[in-house]
């Protein structure tokens, strides 16, 4: 599911070009769309149509229930995208990798590499979770792998709307600790609403060694920038591809998804 604005900036030179496109694309069937009424922006959500159902028959996840059965329609489909209560949350969670796919577009030396749903990389690592004899794997809200400054970083990200107590943010960094035993050591993005609830984050990780980079930042800062605090170095803040990264080691059976520096011919077919 993405906004007009959304598909405006990742794919389209002007927002007037991307509604035109839309507006053919829901004639024929290909998208779903309907108001939203949840941010206040009155602008339209966009979905798979029946059309685009055919094409990517696989491509849905509901969104209040990841082990749910595929809906047999695409009204289906909509209808419960429409109903979730997770709406601001996913929209939230796509603006990140908008951002830096917009960026991307223009910055010639920059690119998302992967950009992976809360769904599919649960699934991608719960595998590898398994075959290293852990325990529950990780859930992020979303995993990317971004090429800049020419660097190559990956990140879990954790798109919080300040709607959970503190601990249980905190409680889910447990899983990463595992996963970086055997795996990727991917820095964790919190992402927050606002300063006063990032600044609790950090206090609460004040003098914390983890396994893993722990990097907080807010909604409104633009993700490729510096909008980036190392809860371990609380100093200036950094670019997204000057965190620190580390793809784990070479083991196909607890790491199969090792990302290689020197891969960088497009994006994973898995959004």
């Amino acid at each position: 599911m993405l906004s007009t604005d959304q598909v405006a900036a990742a794919l389209f030179p002007s927002l007037r070009a991307a509604r035109l496109r839309l507006a053919q694309l829901h004639q024929v069937e290909a998208v779903s769309r309907f108001v939203d009424v949840t941010t206040g922006s009155g602008q339209y959500l966009y979905t798979l149509g029946p059309l685009g159902a055919v094409v990517y028959p696989t491509q849905f996840n509901d969104p209040n229930h990841a082990d749910a059965r595929a809906p047999r329609t695409s009204i289906d489909r909509t209808e419960r995208i429409i109903g979730s209560r997770r709406l601001p949350h996913l929209l939230g969670t796509n603006q990140l990798f908008i951002d830096l796919i917009s960026y991307a577009r223009t910055d010639g030396n920059a690119q998302l590499s992967r950009w992976w749903s809360e769904q599919h990389t649960t699934a991608a690592f719960a595998a590898a979770s398994y075959a290293a004899g852990s325990g529950t794997g990780v859930q992020p809200d979303g995993h990317g792998i971004w090429h800049a400054g020419g660097r190559t970083v990956g990140f879990f990200l954790e798109h919080d709307n300040g709607t959970e107590p503190l601990g249980t943010v905190l409680r889910k960094l447990r899983a990463y600790e595992q996963l970086a035993r055997y795996g990727p050591r991917y820095s964790v993005l919190l992402r927050v609403p606002g300063r006063r609830r990032e600044q609790h984050l950090l206090d609460a990780l004040a003098g914390v060694p983890t396994a893993m980079p722990v990097a907080t930042g807010l909604h409104g800062e633009h993700p490729a920038g510096p909008a980036w605090t190392l809860t371990t170095d609380p100093g200036p803040r950094r670019w997204l591809h000057e965190l620190p990264s580390d793809h784990g080691p070479d083991n196909p059976a607890t790491n199969p998804h090792r990302f290689p520096d020197t891969d960088l011919s497009g994006p994973d077919p898995e959004p």
